[in-house]
């Protein structure tokens, strides 16, 4: 097992194809669900069901679903993006805005006519591979006094690292999906895998092996003396 700071330091989420002839071991695979299965969880709830997807027609149909633009989705992302890798540097957060299309880096964006005609398949945002992991959840059972189930939203978090860390370790590819828990895209993947309707989806992800080396980009973090607060809110950094 890898050191455990430098592991989450490695930890990255790989945007490509996975190659589909070479399959995840069964044993590894295990070893990521009970990753899983150990994730903390808000007064032990294991809030969670997991959907595990190998069958080629089944991931297929699901990389066929076509999902509309997001208005929102494009006006919000914009306000994290940096236009160069200074700025993105000097701003230690976000991400840089040519990871996506040249309309999409304008403030205060607006679907036209055709865009909102327009429906993009996931094929896009969902490369292939040989594995895919769905996380539910049952938005109707919540953790005792968390508003808004804010502290099972977090223990859904832990089970996503956990797994996301074990993968790394073993070398496995990772790729985190939101766009499975949007409609109108949640419903038909709900449909495929008849998953019960009182359960939503609350990410999946890719596994599998890379065909070709991720493209390298720019990773960049604050530094801790950026967030810590010794003893009182405004005292910056561990004094």
């Amino acid at each position: 097992m890898q050191d455990i700071l430098k592991l989450i330091q490695k930890r990255k989420s790989l945007r490509i194809s996975f190659d589909t002839k070479r399959q995840v071991a069964k044993e590894d695979l295990r070893q990521i669900l009970e990753a899983g299965r150990w994730a903390p969880t808000a007064h032990n709830m294991q809030n969670f069901e997991i959907v595990v997807v190998d069958d080629e027609k089944i991931l297929e149909a699901i990389r066929k679903i076509k999902s509309p633009v997001s208005e929102i989705f494009i006006r919000e992302n914009y306000k994290q993006l940096s236009f160069s890798e200074e700025e993105l540097r000097r701003k230690k957060v976000g991400i840089l805005g040519n990871m996506f299309p040249p309309s999409w880096r304008k403030p205060n964006f607006k679907l036209d006519k055709a865009d909102k005609k327009t429906l993009l398949s996931l094929e896009r945002t969902n490369p292939t591979s040989p594995i895919l992991i769905i996380v539910l959840y049952d938005p109707n059972k919540r953790a005792p006094a968390s508003e808004g189930d804010f502290l099972g939203i977090i223990s859904l978090g832990c089970v996503m690292e956990n797994m996301w860390l074990m993968a790394n370790s073993l070398g496995i590819g990772f790729h985190i999906l939101s766009v499975l828990g949007a409609n109108p895209v949640e419903k038909e993947v709900k449909r495929i895998l008849n998953i019960p309707k009182q359960l939503r989806i609350a990410f999946a992800c890719r596994l599998g092996y890379p065909i070709s080396k991720p493209a390298k980009y720019l990773r960049v973090r604050r530094n801790v003396k950026d967030f810590t607060h010794h003893n009182r809110f405004g005292n910056k950094g561990l004094n």
